[in-house]
């Protein structure tokens, strides 16, 4: 299979906002690898020396405006032959950090509490490729765990351009810390050729993402990309090494619970012959519900269940 590069750069991104109309930056097959730069944040939140700016984002900043709030995505990736209905396999082979950099703040009217901060309080986080650590600035080290907050395909076309900030059916900005390099994401196709996008580097984040943002930084990932026309999905879905993972997004978090949950019985029916009442029932003795983030617009829950569980009924 073949492998592609594809930069950030001022021809190949898409600041703020999916469109079905896109066109592809590449085209590629179904199970080819690409390797995709990501860059992350406005002039506003840039750090100063010793930092160092990557060149790309400074001519993005310069050259581009986001057409809607949200993230700056590097592509859209055509896949050959993909149709809507079919399902997008990614791949998540590996992530690196970008810069030696990423940036952290809490901000008025934002986030799980938006009345309880007055003022913008913005942090520049040293990261440590070599020991995989980012320093705060009261001199306490996290160990790095990135991901991308934002993977998407393009919308159906009658949705028109959306904003990357709410995470929706296509994917987008799902802020799911579980999906680190040796995890498979599967999305949803709405449009031909899927229109593979990614964005929003994160060096590391906790569940809920509370105060709106994570280390956001820029990421290089490679990933290898699968059409499958065996499966049928409505909302996004990953594996891990060890887990399967329901996921859905809605305004209501009661609301995600129930889209989750019902996924996640449905798999489980599907994978081990059992009945809907045993696969609840499984899921109220070893499942977990995760909430994913909570201040994106679209609120979101994910669905874990030990893979090793899905025993075939005798």
């Amino acid at each position: 299979m073949a492998e592609h590069r594809l930069d950030a750069s001022p021809e190949t991104v898409h600041w703020g906002y999916f469109d079905a109309g896109l066109a592809p930056q590449i085209t590629v097959d179904s199970g080819d690898t690409v390797t995709i730069s990501t860059v992350s944040g406005g002039v506003e939140v840039m750090p100063k020396a010793p930092y160092v700016i990557p060149d790309s984002l400074s001519a993005i900043q310069a050259t581009q405006k986001p057409k809607l709030p949200g993230h700056i995505c590097t592509g859209p990736v055509s896949i050959r032959g993909a149709k809507a209905g079919q399902v997008l396999e990614v791949r998540i082979k590996a992530i690196d950090l970008h810069y030696d950099w990423g940036f952290t703040y809490v901000a008025p009217l934002k986030g799980a509490l938006p009345d309880d901060f007055d003022e913008m309080h913005l942090m520049h986080i040293p990261l440590d490729r070599k020991r995989m650590t980012g320093r705060l600035p009261w001199g306490l080290e996290l160990p790095l765990k990135p991901f991308f907050g934002v993977m998407a395909v393009a919308p159906p076309a009658a949705w028109g351009a959306l904003s990357t900030l709410p995470p929706r059916r296509n994917g987008g900005n799902l802020d799911n810390k579980e999906l680190v390099a040796g995890t498979t994401l599967y999305l949803p196709i709405h449009v031909d050729g899927a229109l593979f996008s990614v964005g929003d580097g994160h060096g590391v984040q906790g569940d809920g993402e509370v105060c709106v943002t994570a280390i956001e930084t820029g990421l290089i990932g490679t990933f290898e990309l699968h059409l499958r026309e065996d499966i049928r999905l409505t909302w996004p879905m990953a594996e891990t090494p060890t887990h399967i993972m329901t996921m859905a997004f809605d305004p209501d978090l009661d609301q995600c619970v129930v889209i989750a949950l019902r996924d996640m019985i449905d798999l489980i029916v599907a994978r081990t012959g059992i009945s809907k009442p045993e696969a609840y029932a499984l899921c109220s003795l070893a499942a977990d519900l995760r909430i994913t983030q909570v201040v994106n617009g679209n609120k979101g829950v994910h669905v874990m269940l030990d893979k090793g569980l899905l025993q075939k009924a005798h």
